[in-house]
């Protein structure tokens, strides 16, 4: 049988990919390491290898690049599969209660260490920025969401401590897996991911589940 060769079109297509991918990072090299605002077009198109009017005409607008990059980071590909139907959320949710947690924990904490440098621009940029305010607010919003369904299924399971329902416990859960929180621990502190994940993990179980 012989080999399929690809067509042209399919050739084609994947060299866009590969140039947007390199666009792409070359715009996350430059906001994570001199800032969004500081960061024009001109710039990302030189950092990639490619002219301007190529960055224009794939992307349109710097903000467009900054919400690609999010979009991308946090899934960790480019499938339009939402966070609640990825398979971690799944085992997680069947899991025991303080698997859950443990398990919500490191599914965040693989995120994070994808996306929370990007998240740092997104939040700095948010500041002067009402568009990238917005972004902000709906990548907050997204976590929230995320929480909840987490503790609605946890609330399900077992009474938590103190009577915590599944309003306080999606709170109290965005808060301690806040990207600013691994930022300062992980990027600014020197913590190690692990020890990220073992402490946040453990402040969830103590917080959340009565004592054995």
């Amino acid at each position: 049988m012989a080999e399929r060769v690809p067509g042209k079109t399919g050739v084609r297509a994947a060299k866009a990919a590969r140039t947007r991918a390199r666009m792409l990072d070359a715009a996350k090299a430059l906001f994570v390491r001199q800032g969004y605002a500081a960061t024009s077009m001109q710039a990302i198109a030189k950092e990639a290898g490619v002219a301007v009017q190529t960055l224009y005409f794939t992307f349109a607008t710097k903000r467009a690049i900054l919400g690609e990059l999010l979009d991308v980071h946090v899934a960790g590909d480019t499938e339009p599969v939402p966070t609640l139907d990825r398979p971690w959320v799944a085992e997680a949710m069947a899991a025991p209660p303080a698997e859950q947690l443990r398990l919500m924990v490191a599914g965040a904490g693989t995120i994070f260490a994808r996306v929370a440098d990007i998240l740092e621009v997104v939040r700095s940029a948010a500041a002067v920025d009402p568009e990238i305010a917005e972004m902000w607010q709906v990548n907050l919003d997204q976590r929230r969401t995320v929480m909840t369904a987490f503790a609605e299924r946890l609330v399900a399971k077992t009474e938590l401590r103190g009577g915590i329902d599944a309003e306080r416990a999606a709170d109290i859960a965005l808060a301690t897996l806040s990207p600013e929180v691994y930022h300062l621990l992980v990027h600014q502190r020197g913590w190690s991911a692990r020890e990220w994940t073992d402490w946040a993990a453990d402040a969830l179980v103590r917080q959340f589940l009565p004592d054995p």
